[in-house]
This record gives C-alpha cells, sequence and structure tokens, in this order.
C-alpha cells in the first residue's frame, strides 16, 4: 500500500501536471514529425547542427556538443556518423589534445540547417510561442533552468 510520507499531488496539482506531462511527451513528437516531413532531420539531428551552428568558428568538443543538444554520447556518435556520412559535420581531433574529439559543422550542413530552420521556427511559434506569449515563454523557460538544474544539467552559456 502506499507509503504514508508520499506527498501525493493534491486535485490542483494534478489538473497542472497532466497537460504539462502531456505537452512534454507530444511537442517533441509533433517538432520531430514536422523535420522529418519538411526536411528528413530528426529533432535530435536538427539540435546538434543548430547546436554547432551557433559555436565558435561552428565547432564544439562531443561532450560539450551532447550537452547542448540533449543527448547521450553514445546518441550523439551515432547521429554525427549519420551527419558526417551526408557530409555536413566532420569529427577530428583536438589539436591541443588528440584525446578529444570536436565536431565541426560544414558549409553543405549549415546550408541544410538553414533550408529547414524556417519551417521549424515556424512550426515552434505555432504550436509553442504563440500559445503561451512572452510572459508564458519568459516564466517557462525559468521553470525549464530550474528543473534542468535539479537534474544536474548546466545549460552552455549564452
Amino acid at each position: 500500500m502506499p507509503d504514508d510520507d508520499t506527498p501525493w499531488l493534491d486535485a490542483a496539482e494534478l489538473d497542472d501536471w497532466i497537460p504539462f506531462q502531456g505537452m512534454l511527451i507530444t511537442l517533441p513528437a509533433a517538432l520531430d514529425a514536422q523535420l522529418q516531413r519538411d526536411a528528413g532531420l530528426s529533432l535530435f539531428s536538427y539540435s546538434v547542427l543548430a547546436g554547432l551552428s551557433e559555436s565558435p568558428d561552428r565547432t564544439l568538443r562531443m561532450s560539450d556538443l551532447a550537452q547542448v543538444a540533449s543527448g547521450s554520447l553514445s546518441r550523439l556518435s551515432h547521429t554525427i556518423a549519420r551527419l558526417e556520412r551526408k557530409g555536413w559535420v566532420r569529427r577530428h581531433p583536438l589539436p591541443e589534445d588528440g584525446r578529444i574529439t570536436l565536431a565541426s559543422l560544414t558549409d553543405e550542413g549549415f546550408a541544410a540547417l538553414r533550408a529547414a530552420a524556417p519551417a521549424h521556427v515556424r512550426t515552434v511559434r505555432a504550436l509553442a510561442l504563440d500559445a503561451i506569449g512572452p510572459d508564458g515563454l519568459r516564466e517557462l523557460g525559468e521553470a525549464s533552468r530550474a528543473i534542468l538544474d535539479r537534474l544536474g544539467i548546466a545549460l552552455p552559456p549564452r
């Protein structure tokens, strides 16, 4: 039977938690479907390309890129291999320390990202940003950072 010390959600908390949980599942799936349909990219691949595009010299350490894209090193490695086969990313050692692997966005990869971005941004706006408005987005950003902090996930500085 239930533990008496369990802080069960009350009715008001459930009224907010259930739609939040549903959004956590359905929004990424909807964004992934749009990217697959329009650009042949997964949401994770898009996040990898976008993360590289916003980095100095369009290059990041693989470990940092995994954090930026919110994925494991294993998942990132498989994704980078697929993106390398397309000529969109290349892996190479850090010159000062060959044990560290860097990923760099190629010009072809940047062009693919630029082609995919307009439809993706329109979808993000239509499904999320327009629904919650600027104040809601700011609150969501603060809440998301607090949750990520509790999970021990540090976002890269902007």
